[in-house]
């Protein structure tokens, strides 16, 4: 590394005796210059590669020699030339003082660069004295570039010490960014960070989840390889396929093994941060093996690479989108490159070896003597020729991009400048409120303005720095348009922006795109196709999370973006969850399928909530109406029943063992067989409190009728042996009345506590099925039920043993044995009823219970009045009290 003394930037003032100070080194360096009160460096890189001699240091050490020319760099120096000129022109900006420049070809090279850098900010007289004048070479007041972030890392690490600015204008290294490291550094170009979620959203916007990233083997390339695979899991919009780094140097093994690579991916999407001269060598290997059926994305510095625009190239790389500094436009400047001269006076020394090197390779001519790398057998350069009768890119000005940031970096520099000078003593913002001037200028003063600089070009585009050192970060997304003629057009598709939220905008206009292939469309580039609807997402082992096999949901769970919406809540509005999922980072294709709420089933193909369909004992299905029909059948035979009889209450057979009771029961059994339609149809509140307290209370009053009933039959025939009168006295009409409603009240007592302190209410039941809901009652309290049964159970018992007891009766007196026998079915039909009413599920229940109530009706109805109607209807002759009594009837 070359070293020099930075002597020139110390303006305090030196007393005598005067010090003489002598550069250690002079460069050789291609350059352009122009003299002016205050000069802006410049490093650019207008030729390709470089070559050093043997360094055995037996003897001075030759200097490095440049090769192949680059227009478009010489293209950018000029560019410079051009903004100076034009500030030296206008009356608004840095009136009084007149811009010069020197810049510098850094060919490429680190060292070369390095060295060019030294070289403006030490001064270029081989010996200058150091006075209280300050005679000798004015340093430049700033730098313009490197186009590289590996040169402008190391230059402007070394420049950051002593405060010197320096405004890139191609570096777009994120690790630039860092103002710890590089304090006096700024930049027109956004940094890579801005640049690699520029292309996360082309990503996401294509639905591209799975794609390759070839990288430069420098800072430029392995930062953003860095910040792309970081940002890229951070976003969750997919994976990388391959990563692999391109050599620098013409590896052909290496090359094979990155291609072979590309070919056998299933990735149709390939990403490159890369240079020219790496994307060339790749791209040989990629031609030799006939690899189609890509798309290409570039970064900014490749998307405008002449030299991969080739014919030969084009049936690859047509179609590749690019990520391109945004174009600008700057008026004069190609009549400015028209003035463009060599200098014939000076074509021996480096001083301004730049144009006439590019006089050379654009005329294919050499002054004489040539100038370095120039062919010695050419023709001779007159210097008159004309550039606008020859083919050159250096007078395209339709698509000024690193140009226009280099134009938008000098303008930077002098209205930084413009703002010192206009400073007013004792109101600057340095110590003392002082000002800077430009005689006394220090490096760090220029920075305090650089940093708050803020212009609007004649482009319209605003131009300022963030604490960072970082422009306005704004990208145009390019396409490489294949015309039918053969020609290659690189037009904007697009941009991408930083809104206020510090959000990437992403403008894509697809209409405009060219596809590359047959289809004309977008490729797709997926590592595993979209889960269907009803399938979730099963990673494959040992590869990324984009790879995955399809699995069936479980029963009871869904996927679909629907129903996740639905799962998350259905009232809120599909905006909102919009919001959330740019959120969130998020894949449709989810790990689990979502369960949908109580109240909802997956579809058979599981890929949305439907309503789950709803079971309970209805009137409208068969045994709904099994049921309702005979408890109107019962209801109907019980009102016959009554009429028969009321008509023949008078006789013997109806007036015999209390008629009232009969008539109570007759009632209560009617009430009965009705409240089991409580027990059909959709639960309700009020039937659900009704339906049990309505079944208890009618049979209690129903059985309690028939236990008063048989305690007379048996207290009766005490009675008609002698002495056995006075059992009659306990069972008279008042006392049967009584004893009727207080075995009533008890039961009617019981329900009034049941539904007072745990009510039966309505209950959607979801345990029986999954994909069903059934409507059901919810007792409530099961004590209180079991205590309703037990009542009756234990009424009918003691009915049962009463009439047990009464069964040596005379036949033609007793009624005791129809009553054992009615209590006999009532007591089998409930005591069945129990296991099979807990056994049944869902509605089963319901009709279990009203099977019950029906049955035991029946039983009750045609085992105490069937033989009694059979006598009044067919046997009436029987119908008298000789009968009843057992007198006078034969057998």
């Amino acid at each position: 590394m070359h070293f020099t003394l930075l002597y020139s930037y110390f303006s305090s003032a030196v007393s005598s005796p005067l010090y003489s100070c002598q550069l250690q080194g002079q460069f050789h360096l291609n350059g352009m210059h122009k003299a002016g009160d205050v000069l802006i460096g410049g490093l650019f890189k207008v030729h390709f590669f470089s070559v050093f001699p043997d360094l055995s240091f037996t003897s001075e050490p030759q200097q490095p020699t440049c090769h192949g020319f680059d227009v478009l760099g010489f293209r950018r120096a000029q560019t410079m030339a051009f903004a100076i000129d034009e500030i030296n022109r206008k009356s608004n900006l840095l009136p009084n003082v007149t811009l010069g420049y020197s810049l510098y070809d850094n060919c490429a090279n680190l060292g070369i660069g390095f060295s060019a850098a030294l070289y403006l900010v030490s001064g270029q007289e081989e010996q200058f004295i150091l006075d209280e004048s300050c005679v000798g070479s004015p340093p430049v007041l700033g730098i313009v570039g490197d186009s590289s972030s590996t040169r402008s890392i190391a230059v402007s690490s070394v420049l950051g010490l002593y405060r010197v600015p320096m405004v890139s204008y191609f570096a777009t290294c994120s690790c630039l960014s860092d103002r710890q490291k590089f304090p006096s550094f700024f930049r027109t170009i956004p940094s890579d960070a801005f640049q690699v979620r520029a292309m996360i959203q082309i990503l996401k916007h294509f639905s591209w989840t799975w794609a390759g990233l070839l990288v430069s083997d420098d800072d430029y390339g392995l930062h953003a390889a860095r910040l792309f695979q970081s940002d890229l899991a951070q976003s969750g919009e997919g994976c990388l396929a391959y990563f692999k780094v391109l050599p620098w140097s013409n590896d052909e093994a290496e090359l094979r093994k990155i291609v072979d690579v590309m070919k056998k991916s299933t990735a149709r999407v390939v990403i490159v941060f890369a240079h020219e001269r790496n994307m060339i060598n790749v791209m040989e290997e990629v031609v030799r093996q006939n690899v189609t059926g890509l798309q290409w994305i570039t970064s900014e510095a490749l998307t405008t690479a002449i030299v991969l625009q080739t014919p030969r190239l084009m049936p690859y790389l047509a179609g590749t989108l690019g990520i391109a500094i945004r174009r600008g436009e700057i008026p004069g400047l190609r009549e400015f490159f028209l003035q463009t001269r060599p200098d014939q006076h000076h074509n021996n020394s480096y001083g301004n070896s730049m144009v006439n090197q590019f006089w050379e390779y654009t005329f294919q001519c050499k002054f004489a003597p040539p100038a370095a790398g120039v062919d010695a057998g050419a023709a001779l350069c007159t210097g008159q020729e004309d550039l606008e009768n020859v083919e050159t890119d250096f007078l395209d000005v339709s698509n000024l991009r690193p140009e226009y940031n280099v134009y938008k970096a000098v303008y930077a520099l002098a209205y930084a400048l413009d703002d010192m000078l206009q400073c007013v003593p004792g109101r600057g913002p340095f110590s003392g409120h002082s000002c800077g001037n430009l005689k006394g200028l220090k490096p760090w003063q220029l920075l305090y303005y650089l940093e708050k600089v803020n212009f609007t070009t004649s482009f319209g585009d605003q131009v300022s720095f963030d604490e960072n050192g970082d422009a306005l970060p704004v990208y145009d997304i390019v396409n490489w348009l294949w015309l039918p003629d053969g020609r290659i057009k690189i037009q904007n598709v697009g941009d991408v922006k930083r809104t206020g939220f510090k959000r990437e905008e992403l403008t894509i206009y697809e209409d405009k795109i060219f596809w590359n292939f047959e289809s004309k469309e977008p490729p797709r580039s997926v590592c595993s196709e979209s889960c269907p609807p009803g399938t979730r997402m099963a990673r494959k082992k040992g590869q990324p999370v984009c790879c995955f096999d399809c699995i069936p949901c479980s029963e009871g769970k869904i996927s679909n973006e629907t129903g996740l919406y639905l799962v998350l809540n259905m009232a809120v509005c599909r905006h909102m969850i919009n919001m959330y999922l740019k959120t969130v980072p998020f894949f449709i294709d989810s790990l689990d399928c979502s369960s949908c709420p109580d109240d909802f089933w997956p579809s058979p193909q599981r890929d949305r909530c439907v309503p789950k369909k709803t079971e309970f004992l209805s009137y409208n299905e068969p045994l709904g109406i099994c049921l309702t029909a005979t408890s109107l059948l019962g209801t109907c035979i019980c009102a016959v029943v009554l009429s028969i009889f009321i008509y023949h209450r008078r006789t013997p057979i109806v007036r015999a063992n209390n008629s009232e009771l009969s008539f109570q029961i007759l009632l209560s059994l009617q009430l009965c067989f009705l409240c089991s339609l409580l027990f059909i149809g959709r639960p309700r509140r009020w039937t659900c409190q009704l339906r049990h307290a309505a079944f208890g209370i009618s049979f209690v009053l129903c059985v309690s009728c028939i236990l008063v009933k048989t305690m007379v039959v048996l207290a009766v025939f005490k009675a008609s042996k002698p002495g056995g009168g006075a059992s009659l006295k306990w069972f008279g009409v008042l006392q049967q009345r009584g004893t009727v409603m207080v075995l009533t009240s008890i039961q009617a007592a019981i329900c009034t506590a049941w539904l007072v302190s745990a009510s039966p209410t309505p209950h959607k039941n979801t345990q029986y099925h999954n994909d069903k809901i059934v409507y059901e009652c919810a007792v409530g309290s099961t004590i209180a039920f079991a205590v309703l049964l037990g009542y009756i159970g234990s009424l009918a018992i003691l009915s049962v043993l009463i009439a047990f007891i009464s069964r040596n009766l005379p036949d033609s007196f007793n009624e005791a044995k129809l009553i054992t026998f009615s209590m006999l079915i009532f007591c089998a039909v409930w005591v069945a009823f129990v296991p099979a009413y807990i056994s049944s599920p869902g509605k089963y229940a319901d009709a279990v219970e009203v099977f019950a109530i029906l049955a035991s009706s029946f039983g009750l109805l045609v085992a105490l009045f069937g033989p009694k109607c059979y006598i009044i209807l067919l046997r009436p002759e029987r119908n008298t009290k000789k009968a009843i009594m057992g007198r006078g009837i034969e057998s």
